[in-house]
């Protein structure tokens, strides 16, 4: 499985989540949550990172933050380390706490950062049984839980120090009231799941924003954040197929046909689909002749092991990929 990507930008605004390994618990009690609140406080301090919302979960948290230095990664990196040592020395265990690499999504702050806390903030009522109980019995519950940064968004009292309030509220008038009004009318009404617009796997904004982030990602200054380029530039299917194609000589159909001689080629198109044209593998599998998930799953782990063998073949893929980002 290829590393998620990262995209860091100085002032970038993002979402972040991370889920314990094998879906499993992060914290055990709430003494495990407040050394977990400590170890952030801690972090954001290190690192001058800003927060806008958070919410802890019992197998995963999220987290709204900017970085004004652009520094994500060695935040992060501090904080989860920080955290897993303090949970591992409590409960006198060893490895890993969390599943992966933390997924980060950059996000257009003018179009986004307002809804997205409200989802971080609804957090704890999308689960069973609070999610089929009635309006009021899930306003409680959200004013009551004690692990979100939605107290100091409803009552100015309830604010803390080491939470940035401004920029969330700054959109809607400032005021307090209307945002407890905006929260309650996501319970009534409900409201979109904004992960639906998220482009190229790293990205949610408007198209404006997307075209201004691939200028700077693009620019040669910006070398670090190279590596997303790929996906924000996501190519059409068709256009792989094409390219894949023509590097061997062979016609498209002889690509995407049931059975085919041309297994290695086939699987070098399926990776090349998942890497540049934001496609899934089911995707991947009914464009490549109707195969399940786990044929495209068992061919793509199948050609990493050959591009370790076959230097002719990682050639290819290199030749490919840097005609797909030309």
């Amino acid at each position: 499985m290829a590393r998620p990507l990262r995209i860091l930008i100085p002032g970038g605004y993002y979402h972040i989540t991370c889920r314990g390994n094998e879906r499993k618990a992060i914290y055990k009690d709430d003494t495990d949550r407040s050394a977990f609140i400590d170890k952030l406080k801690s972090s954001l301090a290190i690192y001058q990172v800003e927060l806008h919302a958070y919410v802890l979960m019992s197998n995963h948290f999220h987290l709204l933050v900017a970085t004004p230095k652009g520094n994500l990664s060695e935040f992060m990196r501090h904080f989860n380390i920080s955290y897993t040592a303090a949970f591992n020395r409590r409960h006198r265990r060893v490895g890993h706490l969390y599943q992966g690499r933390y997924k980060a999504i950059v996000i257009d702050r003018d179009n986004y950062l307002l809804e997205l806390s409200r989802y971080v903030h609804l957090n704890p009522i999308r689960v069973r049984p609070l999610r089929e109980r009635d309006f009021p019995a899930q306003i409680r519950h959200l004013e009551k839980y004690h692990w979100s940064s939605l107290a100091g968004y409803l009552d100015a009292h309830r604010k803390e120090s080491w939470m940035t309030y401004a920029a969330v509220l700054g959109q809607i008038g400032g005021s307090r009231k209307r945002y407890r009004e905006f929260v309650g009318e996501g319970i009534r009404s409900g409201y979109l799941s904004p992960w639906q617009g998220v482009k190229g796997q790293v990205v949610l904004g408007a198209d404006g924003f997307v075209e201004r982030l691939k200028r700077r990602i693009n620019n040669p200054g910006s070398r670090r954040e190279l590596p997303s380029l790929r996906h924000l530039a996501a190519s059409e299917p068709a256009a792989v197929l094409r390219e894949v194609a023509r590097y061997f000589g062979l016609a498209e159909k002889q690509l995407t046909g049931k059975r085919t001689g041309y297994r290695d080629e086939r699987a070098l198109a399926m990776e090349l689909l998942y890497r540049h044209a934001n496609v899934r593998q089911e995707e991947i599998g009914n464009v490549l002749g109707q195969l399940d998930y786990t044929s495209v799953s068992r061919e793509r782990a199948r050609l990493r092991q050959k591009l370790e063998q076959k230097s002719a073949l990682s050639r290819a893929l290199r030749e490919i990929e840097a005609k797909l980002l030309s």
